[in-house]
């Protein structure tokens, strides 16, 4: 009740004891706190908090728009509802080194399990969106050994995501992460890989887990999970896809109140009110409430 009873420590450590057996760990990507209770809910292994969805919540594009205060608050709102590992979109890290160091110790303290830090330009760009700019390799790797030298628990992991695949090609991104694992990095997310031989030469070239991010309308093919398992891919996320399910349920109901003037049409197609509460645990809080404010002592 209140907030989830496993510890932001215990969730790092399962998250790192999950990835070192091997498993395909599925994350959805959460919108809100009530998404990330869903997400536990129906049995997946952890939960995504987007750079991508939380722009697109806050009204803004994914361009690097969001502050790291917008992006902790956010992480924690998320993390403290689940017992599931959380992993957090931490974009460039917010700055140089120095932020970049502050960022982990932000998102540390609102209890994450890992976050990814990316080589683009300051400010980003979505990762499936043209136009896209890398920094060099030094700064890459300068941003990956100040995240690592920062974090204060050794099993909160360190993900680099590199963006260099739009730019320079697939090559170029076989030696951006061998450099990002030199340089410290716990995983690796490649974004914007093609197809399954670009994550199979990834997967080939590095030896510690990696990220496949199957985000609808974008650059990579939809690949299936049996697919990611079958390359040897240790985590896959899916970013956006519960804010678009949401979204576009929101449109049509919306264009189903202006031209009937009613949505008793859609009823059928809402969560029910009783499937709400369970999700929200709203009996534990009337039986908490009842024992405490109500209780009436027993008369000798």
């Amino acid at each position: 009740m209140l907030y989830a009873a496993t510890s932001a420590a215990a969730k790092r450590l399962a998250l790192r004891e999950q990835l070192s057996a091997g498993k395909l760990l599925r994350l959805p990507g959460a919108f809100n706190p009530l998404a990330a209770k869903l997400i536990q809910d129906k049995g997946f292994e952890g939960v995504y908090v987007s750079g991508a969805t939380l722009s697109a919540d806050l009204g803004l594009p994914d361009i690097g728009l969001t502050t790291l205060t917008e992006v902790a608050s956010r992480s924690q709102q998320i993390a403290r509802m689940t017992d599931l590992p959380t992993l957090v979109d931490a974009d460039t890290g917010f700055g140089e080194p120095m932020n970049v160091a502050r960022t982990v110790h932000e998102l540390e303290e609102a209890g994450v399990a890992g976050l990814h830090i990316e080589d683009q330009v300051n400010p980003k760009r979505c990762g499936h969106l043209d136009g896209k700019q890398v920094v060099s390799t030094d700064t890459a790797t300068k941003r990956i050994r100040a995240a690592v030298d920062a974090r204060r628990d050794d099993n909160l992991l360190v993900m680099a995501r590199t963006d260099i695949r739009a730019v320079e090609g697939l090559e170029a991104t076989i030696q951006r992460a061998q450099a990002l694992v030199d340089a410290g990095a716990d995983a690796i997310f490649p974004e914007a890989l093609q197809d399954r031989r670009e994550f199979e030469a990834l997967r080939s070239a590095v030896d510690v887990p990696l990220l496949a991010n199957m985000t609808e309308f974008g650059k990579s093919e939809l690949l299936t999970q049996r697919e990611l398992l079958e390359i040897g891919i240790n985590i896959v996320i899916y970013p956006v896809s519960l804010l678009r399910l949401a979204m576009g349920a929101a449109e049509r109901g919306l264009d189903t109140l202006a031209e009937h003037g009613s949505l008793a049409s859609e009823v059928e197609n809402m969560q029910h009110r009783a499937r709400l509460y369970e999700l929200v645990e709203y009996e534990a809080y009337n039986s908490f409430d009842n024992s405490i404010f109500t209780y009436i002592p027993m008369q000798s």
